[in-house]
């Protein structure tokens, strides 16, 4: 069940982004396909960050404490361009126009994904 809601809160924070942020968009034919479409690249940046970012963490170690932390945003960013290349792949209607869309993109869904968890916490969120 905290898969589905984390799914859930990621696809919203995405449909956040594509609001906000210029150059980050979802042009879905209907409602009921831009819900999946966010929903199937939801899952695709869920993918991407929980498999590649730990890597990038080992091997970019130098570069996050030599720029305390910021090169994390570079990364961000980067991951949210490659989850548009791969839904690019997969023929799915959602687009980032550059870097720097991707780069205020990343930042905005990790804002969004983090106020929607506060609100919302899933069941492994026990406190």
């Amino acid at each position: 069940m905290g898969f589905l809601i984390r799914l859930a809160t990621t696809a919203v924070a995405l449909w956040v982004t594509t609001l906000i942020v210029p150059g980050v968009e979802v042009t879905g034919r209907s409602g009921y396909d831009t819900a999946f479409t966010l929903l199937i690249v939801a899952l695709i940046f869920g993918v991407i960050n929980a498999v590649l970012k730990p890597l990038i963490k080992v091997v970019g170690c130098v570069f996050y404490l030599v720029t305390l932390g910021l090169f994390a945003l570079v990364v961000n960013a980067l991951l949210f361009l490659l989850t548009d290349w791969v839904a690019g792949v997969l023929k799915l209607p959602f687009h980032v126009n550059g870097f720097w869309a991707a780069f205020w993109g990343a930042i905005v869904m990790a804002v969004a994904t983090w106020l929607i968890s506060v609100i919302v916490p899933d069941s492994t969120d026990r406190r």
